[in-house]
């Protein structure tokens, strides 16, 4: 394996990582949180206020 694809890999990893946190702090799926990060990107404030609006309107 490159030394490329080990870092590609590594990002990878980190991202998925960082969905399956945010899943567990907000209550939501790792769809969800990964539909979130396609709208405002990696912010970790503004995933939990999306999150938030979003459990809202389920209940």
């Amino acid at each position: 394996m490159s030394e490329e694809e080990k870092e590609q890999e590594q990002r990878f990893d980190r991202k998925a990582e960082f969905v399956r946190k945010m899943a567990r702090e907000t209550g939501i799926s790792e769809a969800q949180v990964r539909d979130i990060i396609a709208m405002v990107g990696y912010d970790h404030s503004s995933i939990v206020r999306e999150a938030r609006i979003l459990k809202q309107g389920r209940t």
